[in-house]
């Protein structure tokens, strides 16, 4: 911190005060995408700014259940520190929870300074770097469904049980008007919440926001999801964002609709004379798309359960194509054009970190704007045939490979980073393979 930024530090001190704000809750993703986070009390927000605040370096390597996954960096390291510093530009003030504002975190390597090498934000800010080399200014629109459940003598359950209440709104799909008032705290958030609906399921919802810079997109999506599963506990409920979390019901998807701006040109996805109403850099983006499918999967469906998400009549994108204005196609180009013009990849579920599940998908649309290749045709009609498209991996540990495997995007996404996703994902695999499942219990447990 250097001596011009304590009056501004001050500012935000004087203006949170005001507000009757005392602490301050700093932010960051980990490999996941969920938040770790410190709370610092308003008064000590200067020396959180020059000292930053140490965390172990192995949270980034911590299952969700709390197990400390083997990952060069922490435990063969020693369990060193990494640094994180609250960034005040992405200040709120949480609704839901008196006397507190959130920021989100600066993390760096206190040995060199420099980010730290698995920090998931940092790694989207690189792929953004090479995409301004080519003068490309990418422009996200997420799209996040997840499930309410709430705790019962039985388990948990949907919130409600609703079925066939596909894309409503009001009491007939939720009684309990959990949508109208997650969607007003949010809004009071600031993190650019538009619409929100019943989705197709008993319980699931979608929230839509708005589209901007990929960063800025990352940085929302996470609060979203962060501050949705915060605002159920409130009310002694789940709100999950898991792919597949009921044998019965669909799963949740996280779609991403993705441009780029030209500095001088407007956007660059469109061209009024080209094929499909497409410039050549948004063909090429989606050839881009398309070819590093199998690797993305391992990033934007990051969990063993993702994949029981996939399969026909799901409608889920579990095949490599694209498509015209078609939802049964894993790239999706919606109608408009001009400055509308853009791709939604369909591909990803709820789970994935929305900061690796932008920067993959930009790191692919890139790579493919580089090899300057024009996509497959279309897809006509309705899809999921494999007689016309390949399949996308089936599993967490094919999907693993095929990201090992891919070096063109592994090299975009930092060789440093990729080795310690395989580790960590990779560990999730075997420790699934060695667990015992109720499935497996029913199944032999009475006959055999």
């Amino acid at each position: 911190m250097s001596a011009h930024d304590i009056p501004d530090i001050r500012r935000h001190m004087e203006r949170l005060t005001a507000e009757g704000v005392d602490v301050v809750r700093v932010m960051y993703p980990d490999l996941i995408g969920t938040d770790r986070a410190r709370d610092v009390l308003v008064d000590h927000l200067p020396s959180a700014c020059e000292h930053g605040l140490a965390f172990c370096r192995a949270v980034y390597h911590t299952s969700p259940q709390g197990d400390v996954v083997p990952v060069a960096g922490g435990l063969d390291a020693g369990l060193p520190d990494v640094t994180v510093r609250p960034d005040l530009s992405t200040l709120t003030v949480l609704p839901w929870e008196p006397g507190v504002a959130a920021c989100l975190g600066e993390v760096t390597d206190p040995a060199t300074g420099a980010p730290a090498p698995e920090s998931p934000r940092d790694l989207l800010r690189s792929v953004l770097a090479r995409c301004a080399e080519r003068g490309l200014r990418p422009v996200v629109g997420p799209e996040l469904e997840y499930f309410l459940l709430e705790h019962t003598a039985t388990g948990w359950h949907r919130c409600p049980e609703t079925t066939g209440a596909v894309y409503t709104a009001g009491l007939r799909a939720d009684p309990g008007n959990h949508l109208l008032r997650t969607l007003r705290q949010l809004r009071d958030l600031d993190i650019g919440v538009i619409t929100g609906n019943h989705e197709f399921d008993g319980g699931q919802y979608e929230i839509n926001l708005t589209h901007s810079g990929a960063l800025d997109a990352a940085d929302r999506s996470f609060r979203f999801k962060s501050a949705v599963k915060e605002l159920a506990r409130k009310e002694g409920r789940l709100a999950t964002f898991m792919a597949k979390p009921f044998n019965d019901a669909g799963g949740s998807g996280f779609h991403l609709h993705l441009s780029c701006e030209h500095a001088d040109s407007g956007n660059a996805f469109d061209d009024p004379a080209g094929p499909y109403g497409l410039s050549a850099t948004g063909r090429h983006a989606v050839a881009g798309v398309i070819v590093h499918a199998p690797a993305l999967a391992a990033l934007l469906n990051p969990t063993v359960n993702s994949y029981k998400r996939f399969g026909p009549d799901t409608l889920a994108p579990w095949l490599i194509d694209w498509g015209l204005d078609n939802r049964s196609a894993m790239v999706r180009i919606p109608p408009e054009r001009g400055a509308g013009a853009r791709l939604e990849l369909r591909l990803g579920d709820a789970s994935a970190n929305p900061y690796l599940a932008i920067a993959a998908t930009l790191a692919a649309a890139l790579l493919g704007i580089r090899a300057g290749e024009e996509p497959p045709p279309p897809l006509e009609g309705y899809g999921y045939d494999t007689s016309r498209a390949a399949t996308l991996p089936t599993g967490l540990s094919a999907a693993l490979d095929a990201l090992e495997a891919d070096t063109d995007l592994a090299e975009l996404l930092g060789k440093d980073f990729t080795a310690s996703y395989l580790s960590y994902k990779r560990n999730e695999v075997e420790r699934f393979q060695r667990h015992v499942t109720d499935w497996e219990f029913t199944e032999y447990a009475y006959h055999l």
